[in-house]
């Protein structure tokens, strides 16, 4: 079994190697051929793996040693339990899913080796990152998936909103790594090693220990610690307010935008919090953090989904919102409740990206809902899988979403966690609006009348639009079709859109399975210790316990669902979309100039790029210019080079002058000098 667990992340290593470095020569059918084969092997291995640690299986060991260091041992090792294998299998399925989907998507691209050599890469990155047994390795797979990351937003780096985008996503997630790094430096200082079954065996021991960070302010170390992880997991995993980097990362190609935020490198930063939680249960301060950060996450970031007019980007607000539910289950302390809806989510928000690339393809890459309309009768596939998975992120009754949201709701109630309260007001709240946006994407793409037969028309404001909605952001959803190879038609299709090929919808048809399905094992998961050693709770945050005690099977939940606020909520943001975008479709343009400086706000992200910009990167350039001018062209080369020939020159034009000839200069010199050395032997004590 121990070879199984090697052959997990290097089946696709080897898939991307080939591809990448051989797809010269193996052509694009033969780099689908062997990264797809090499997916199915890694995804097959990781089943058996699952089956086998059900049966009780799970090992802990060490591959090799990379380095000693005096008593510090590094090493790569797998930690395979319940958890590691649930986000094996996971990982590899929707990642088997997104290589075939790749296949239809990306053509006709260029690049077509070099893609599937990134996103077979990213897997085994991914892969080491989960299976880890120690923070070195978990270091190394968090850093390489959002290296990986940094290449595939970029992918088509012949677009400045691309190369802007890469390097946004890479530079934010430094900031969080930086967190990440210290945290795991003060875990190698104070326990002596970086294995977790060390580090966890000893935690109770140093949890009364304390770290002075200003001189005369004492920390808790675990609390400090904690904090510092999580840093980490709010970049990775985009959390407020380091989230700004994953609503631009959609200028890469659609199939990333599934595999990145859907069950890979999003996801990171909650399997790590839950992989840590018997140091966060340690720290009531780190869970209050937690529970509060990923409130205001979900909320606010799911206020401004409703605004969205890109598919991608409504889509890519949604996950940030969904990834906050996560987080919020990590603060209450309902671990298992965050990683449920880790994996029910990564599944129907597979659908809806990877349904929302389908949609693009059948509209000659354009991306504005407002230039759609009418595509149920053209896309029935599509549009079936896609209401599934908005049916599930929604929570109704019987999809897998319903079973994990309702879950957190609960355990947000339950937390006695200072800031719960406040959590389960914005998780609350953001049942309505997630049924508001997510339908609002339904109804605006396959319902309603065909704009995309209508030729743009100038508003009032010199704008163009279609009819009732104005099109102003048109622009910044378009691509550009000198540097997208997909984007070959202009501004108005005329093309009839049709169903895309088998290759792109039997994955949406095979997501959308668990979509519906996976929430079904909420028993055992949940309230059977499914996940056994592999999370630790503190008994006086075991708000899953207590929930435990009112679950009645999967039947009795649905129907007790039927008569709780979540549920009213979740039909009354369908009910306000249907009104708004079926029944009275004017209405929403109505709402928006009525809304007047409350849109203007949503519509600009509460101006937070705009701070960033003018605070960290106008703060920057103002600092450069200020040690260029000052530093370099003022101290450096004005005083030190050209100061000191300048002082050279001087000195040697005053010099000369005793260098005259005349014997009386030279006497006068010598008893001038004599006079300073007399005065100096005198007056010198």
């Amino acid at each position: 079994m121990q070879k199984l667990y090697l052959v997990a992340p290097l089946a696709p290593l080897v898939g991307a190697v080939l591809s990448g470095l051989f797809g010269w020569v193996i052509g694009r059918r033969g780099a689908h051929l062997v990264t797809i084969a090499a997916m199915l092997v890694c995804t097959a291995v990781c089943g058996i793996v699952f089956n086998d640690v059900l049966q009780g299986n799970t090992y802990n060991g060490t591959v090799y040693t990379w380095l000693t260091s005096g008593n510090s041992r590094f090493e790569i090792g797998f930690l395979i339990d319940r958890l590691s294998a649930t986000m094996m299998l996971v990982v590899s399925f929707v990642s088997l899913m997104v290589h075939v989907y790749t296949i239809g998507y990306m053509a006709d691209d260029p690049g077509y080796q070099r893609f599937f050599s990134y996103i077979s890469l990213f897997t085994f990155s991914m892969l080491m990152l989960v299976m880890s047994n120690n923070f070195l390795q978990l270091f190394f797979g968090w850093e390489a998936v959002g290296l990986v990351s940094y290449l595939l937003i970029g992918f088509w780096y012949t677009r400045p909103t691309a190369i802007y985008a890469n390097l946004k996503a890479f530079l934010v997630n430094r900031v969080g790594d930086f967190g990440f790094l210290l945290g795991i430096a003060l875990v190698l200082m104070y326990f002596g090693t970086l294995d977790y079954a060390a580090v966890f065996a000893n935690a109770k021991q140093l949890a009364a220990n304390t770290i002075e960070i200003v001189p005369g302010s004492s920390w808790s170390l675990m609390t400090v610690i904690c904090l510092l992880l999580f840093v980490g997991a709010m970049g990775k995993s985009a959390q407020f307010p380091l989230h700004v980097w994953l609503p631009d990362s959609m200028e890469g190609p659609t199939p990333i935008s599934a595999l990145i935020h859907a069950a890979t490198m999003v996801t990171a930063g909650i399997f790590m919090v839950a992989r840590m939680s018997p140091l966060f249960e340690l720290s009531e301060t780190a869970l209050s953090v937690v529970i509060v950060i990923g409130a205001i996450t979900t909320l606010f970031m799911g206020l401004i989904a409703i605004v969205q007019n890109d598919i991608k980007r409504v889509v890519a607000y949604s996950t940030i919102s969904q990834l906050g539910y996560m987080t919020v289950a990590l603060g209450a302390s309902a671990y298992a409740a965050g990683i449920f809806h880790l994996a029910t989510h990564a599944f129907f928000k597979a659908v809806l990206f990877l349904g929302a690339g389908s949609v693009i393809i059948a509209m000659h890459h354009e991306q504005d809902m407002r230039r759609m309309g009418g595509l149920r009768k053209y896309m029935p596939v599509t549009y079936a899988t896609m209401m599934i998975a908005a049916l599930a992120i929604s929570g109704i009754p019987g999809f897998s979403g319903f079973f994990s949201k309702e879950s957190i709701i609960e355990a947000a109630h339950l937390s006695k966690v200072p800031g719960a309260g406040f959590a389960y007001f914005c998780v609350l709240t953001t049942v309505f609006v997630t049924a508001l946006y997510n339908f609002r994407l339904i109804f605006m793409t396959f319902h309603g009348p065909e704009r995309f037969r209508e030729p743009p028309v100038a508003d009032a404001r010199g704008e163009h639009g279609h009819g009732e909605h104005a099109l102003t952001e048109h622009a910044e959803s378009k691509h550009d079709a000198h540097s997208d190879p997909h984007d070959t038609h202009g501004a108005h299709h005329v093309h009839e859109p049709r169903e895309s090929p088998a290759v792109v919808t039997i994955p949406l048809i095979l997501l959308a399975i668990p979509s519906v399905a996976a929430g079904w094992f909420i028993g055992p998961v949940l309230f059977g210790g499914f996940f056994g050693k592999a999370i630790v709770v503190a008994p006086e945050h075991d708000v899953l316990e207590e929930l435990g005690r009112e679950f009645h099977g999967v039947i009795g939940m649905m129907t007790h669902a039927l008569t709780t606020l979540p549920f009213a909520l979740a039909i009354a943001g369908i009910g306000v979309a249907v009104y708004l975008y079926l029944v009275r479709p004017d209405l929403p343009a109505v709402i928006k100039r009525r809304a007047g400086f409350l849109y203007t706000i949503l519509e600009r992200k509460y101006g937070i790029d705009e701070l960033y910009s003018f605070v960290f990167a106008a703060g920057a350039r103002v600092l450069g210019k200020g040690l260029w001018k000052g530093g370099d062209v003022g101290l450096i080369d004005g005083l030190l080079v050209n100061g000191s020939a300048r002082l050279i020159g001087w000195s040697a034009t005053v010099i000369r002058r005793f260098q005259s000839g005349y014997i009386y200069h030279y006497a006068f010199t010598m008893i001038i000098g004599i006079l300073v050395l007399l005065t100096l032997v005198v007056v010198w004590p």
